[in-house]
């Protein structure tokens, strides 16, 4: 019986990128092998045209389910790899067809000769493997345009290698590619949306977490950390940066009227994520926010947070409604992790009633009460960093199961 060897994956937009395209392969090799380090025999390999996933007796379509969500990707095939023989060319599309045939299936045979020194050309081969599925399968029928089946059949040095499933992949650009962004990750719907879109255009993102014990509870910087978790499935691992906010947030409480808490708390949280990006040589901040939906996302909010940093932030979401943002978390797995009852730094000292058009000339006012340099220093050299790798996860669901056993 045949079984797959290898899976070729074809290359998105990188075909686009000139003389970085090699840098641009080569990146997403490594994001693949990170995603795929779940899967100990898989090896994984990259030339100028495809990359080669072999995989050395392991399922290919656990492999295949992993391999849809890394960006950068077209499209890929499982491949069969076989002895350069005519009669064992034959033999396998016989059996292929013969697997997959039911009444009215068409096909064809779409042969490529990269050896010259193998005995047919790729017209004769044509002929010759589709007169071998007719000896087996008379009633078939070939047709040149859209088939329902094509069997690519390709002469390489090595070996043959024949395929028949293409395989969309989730396209955009190897993660890392566009330079690296600092998420502002709480533990809502939003945020790990806006991380999977940057991801989407090859942005190597490090997830910003704000944690104030023991007002935030250690479940809800697992919670952020499961999902940070969830976004690694996209280009590989991600680090996890934990930052202590608890004293920021007292002191806000402590010194601010109620109605500007938020857009206090929001301009300390950029801050900081502005200082860390540049300790850690990042380009750009995102963040979930979208326009109208809570009290800080106003014009005027955004405009008084943002004016604490000239660093580029990036909204991926800000033009959604929510329903569109639920529709993309479900898609990613991300919905039923956000939707989980922890509170986040954002939610326990939420006011009745925010400053939905916060002046800045008063949030610069009630920060002289503040030492916010101090605050944000002390902050900044307190974080915590954890890579996050998609082999966690698995450790984590084969304990689950010890646990049940």
């Amino acid at each position: 019986m045949l079984t797959y060897s290898e899976i070729m994956v074809r290359y998105g937009e990188l075909s686009t990128k000139g003389k970085n395209r090699m840098r641009f392969i080569n990146k997403l090799k490594r994001n693949i092998q990170h995603v795929l380090s779940i899967y100990p025999d898989v090896h994984v390999t990259a030339d100028r045209d495809r990359c080669h996933v072999y995989l050395h007796g392991t399922d290919y379509q656990p492999v295949a389910e992993s391999l849809k969500q890394i960006f950068g990707i077209q499209a890929f095939s499982p491949v069969y790899k076989l002895e350069k023989d005519v009669e064992v060319l034959k033999k396998a599309v016989q059996e292929i067809m013969t697997d997959l045939y039911h009444e009215g299936l068409t096909f064809k045979i779409a042969s490529k000769r990269s050896d010259h020194n193998f005995e047919l050309d790729s017209r004769d081969l044509n002929h010759t493997l589709g007169d071998a599925v007719f000896d087996v399968l008379p009633n078939i029928q070939a047709q040149m345009k859209k088939p329902d089946v094509t069997l690519k059949v390709e002469i390489r040095e090595e070996a043959a290698y024949i395929s028949h499933e293409e395989i969309r992949g989730a396209g955009g650009l190897p993660v890392g590619t566009s330079g690296k962004g600092m998420l502002m990750l709480s533990g809502g719907i939003d945020s790990p949306v806006a991380g999977y879109l940057a991801l989407k255009r090859g942005v190597d993102i490090e997830a910003v977490h704000f944690a104030s014990p023991p007002y935030t509870s250690p479940g809800a910087l697992k919670k952020a950390q499961d999902l940070t978790r969830k976004l690694t499935k996209f280009g590989g691992n991600i680090q996890f940066i934990e930052v202590p906010f608890t004293e920021i947030q007292e002191e806000i409480k402590a010194k601010a009227p109620e109605a500007y808490l938020m857009t206090l708390t929001r301009r300390f949280m950029m801050r900081i994520t502005d200082r860390i990006r540049e300790v850690r040589d990042g380009l750009v901040i995102i963040n979930g926010e979208s326009l109208g939906q809570v009290a800080s996302q106003t014009l005027e909010s955004m405009q008084a947070i943002n004016a604490v940093t000239s660093t580029p932030v990036i909204r991926p979401v800000v033009t959604m409604d929510k329903l569109e943002i639920i529709e993309i978390a479900e898609k990613i797995d991300t919905f039923n992790i956000s939707i989980q009852p922890f509170e986040d730094c954002c939610t326990i000292f939420a006011p009745d009633r925010p400053k939905t058009n916060p002046k800045i000339k008063n949030v610069e006012q009630y920060e002289k009460r503040l030492d916010v340099e101090g605050l944000v220093e002390r902050a900044v050299a307190g974080i915590m960093i954890t890579e996050i790798t998609p082999q966690a996860e698995q450790d984590e669901v084969e304990d689950l199961i010890e646990d049940l056993l």
